[in-house]
């Protein structure tokens, strides 16, 4: 029997359990300088009272996530068609989803999640960056007439080519689409684990740093100063020996490398893409699966990234944006797909885009773009670290190794980044290629180009060069200081063919 959806649904039963745990998890966030306090001053005297907060802050737990489960409803409304949620203990809630504005309904299981044998709902939209729809416990079956529900068009609704088409023909059931789906593409542990060994490093590196740092922080306020004077005398021992140095350098290389191939593992093994009629249904994870939709029509900017070490492994990645509002939109709309081939490349392309892009004619910055790239990164803080050192602190002197290593490394940095930098222009198609060992390749098609900014600084006049910014709906592309005369005339190509062109791919 289908549910009924006009009226108000609650959760699974077991999803009190789930409730639990979020609503302790914000909790320990919340306390968790005072647990660690109690876990480090841990002594008889302080037992009773660490014991007796332990079992308030249980209770309140069980008494919240009890609550909020009550109060936990949703239901659509047919007449006004929306999709309604109220929520809250003390500040009851209402959060109202309008179901033309709906862009995706995505399945996923957590761990605990898959435990338990439910499943969560997630609700996203593109035109707000506001809190959207969020359900955490229904079981699969509930899931799945709740997202056909979601993404139906009722009759006399246009589709995205404007044409008006029948409600039987644009209704489809969600379970008789698992059914008559295809495995499209499949990528293996291989792959990912070759992309877990050469990809994200400097993303890796800097979580790792912020880890230790907040550990540093923490643990001034609970050990003593002496006991940090101790450490502090110690590291300075350390660092005076340069076996120590490489040994050191050694472990955060391997540690960057398993924290990456984990990550990546965790988040994207099993991923499968399947064939849905002209849709692509992703899924993947290890511990929490999700699943997704990739509607063709809706992708507004694909970008095809690679380095070097991939480039010799023959994988890239895969990074689909669709249409969002915003920059924590982008992040949310962002789809990846690691450790594809070139053939599994073309594939994915051209279910995309019909056809396979090819790069067209190519624009080049000018050599000014370098020239001020050196003068601001390079220059400006060299000056700013000799002048430090001349005026102020010559001890400063002794660090000057660091500002050397610091300049090579961003004239490399820079040099590369200007060599690849270059906008491709064809009939169907612009590519703007960027980066210095992440080379991002970013295709979008001129229809869907929502403004186009152009600017040129008078001093630029003479010389001929200026910028223009692509604005879509799934983001920004920009090029800087090209030959100003034929960015003109680009834009107004682009322009006359969104002009005259049919298409209305929301």
């Amino acid at each position: 029997m289908e549910p009924q959806f006009s009226l108000p649904q609650r959760q699974s039963a077991i999803g009190v359990l789930i409730m639990f745990f979020n609503t302790l998890q914000k909790m320990l966030r919340g306390l968790g300088p005072l647990f660690l306090v109690f876990v480090v001053k841990y002594d008889s005297e302080f037992k009773q009272y660490g014991y007796a907060a332990i079992a308030v802050v249980l209770f309140l737990t069980v008494l919240i996530a009890y609550l909020k489960y009550r109060n936990f409803t949703f239901y659509l409304d047919d007449e006004n068609r929306e999709f309604i949620i109220q929520e809250g203990i003390f500040n009851k809630t209402k959060t109202i989803i309008q179901l033309d504005k709906i862009q995706q309904v995505n399945i996923n299981q957590s761990l605990l999640q898959r435990l338990i044998n439910v499943y969560e709902v997630n609700v996203d939209t593109a035109g707000s960056d506001a809190k959207e729809g969020e359900i955490k416990a229904v079981d699969h079956k509930l899931a799945l007439a709740l997202k056909a529900r979601l993404l139906e068009v009722k009759s006399q609704q246009k589709d995205f080519l404007g044409t008006t088409v029948a409600d039987e023909d644009i209704l489809v059931d969600e379970s008789s689409m698992e059914s008559e789906s295809q495995l499209f593409l499949k990528i293996s542990f291989r792959s990912l684990f070759k992309v877990g060994i050469t990809s994200n490093y400097v993303k890796t590196f800097t979580l790792i740093l912020a880890f230790f740092t907040t550990i540093y922080e923490n643990g001034k306020h609970i050990f003593s100063e002496q006991d940090l004077d101790k450490q502090n005398k110690n590291l300075d021992h350390f660092f005076t020996r340069s076996s120590d140095i490489a040994a050191l350098v050694f472990i955060v290389i391997v540690l960057i490398l398993v924290v990456n191939l984990v990550r990546v593992i965790f988040k994207y093994f099993d991923y499968q893409i399947k064939k849905q009629h002209d849709n692509l249904l992703l899924s993947f994870g290890l511990l929490s699966t999700k699943s997704t939709i990739i509607k063709p029509e809706r992708v507004q900017i694909v970008t095809i990234t690679r380095n070097y070490f991939q480039k010799k492994m023959n994988i890239l990645e895969l990074k689909i944006k669709q249409a969002s509002s915003g920059v924590k939109q982008e992040k949310k709309a962002l789809i990846e797909i690691p450790g594809c081939n070139e053939v599994e490349k073309e594939a994915v392309l051209k279910m995309l885009f019909d056809k396979a892009p090819e790069k067209g004619l190519m624009l080049k910055p000018n050599y000014r773009k370098l020239v001020f790239s050196l003068f601001l990164f390079i220059f400006l803080p060299c000056t700013a670290f000799w002048s430090f050192a001349y005026y102020v602190d010559p001890e400063v002197f002794d660090y000057k190794y660091v500002m050397v290593i610091y300049s090579l490394f961003l004239l490399l940095i820079l040099v590369f980044g200007f060599r690849n930098n270059r906008l491709y222009v064809s009939d169907d198609f612009i590519i703007k290629q960027s980066g210095a060992w992440d080379v991002d390749n970013s295709i979008i098609e001129p229809l869907k180009i929502q403004a186009i900014t152009t600017s040129q600084l008078f001093w630029h006049k003479k010389a001929n060069i200026g910028s223009v910014t692509i604005h879509t709906a799934g983001g920004d592309l920009s090029f800087q200081l090209g030959d100003y005369a034929k960015i003109k005339d680009y834009v107004n190509l682009w322009l006359y063919k969104i002009e005259i062109s049919n298409s209305n791919w929301m």
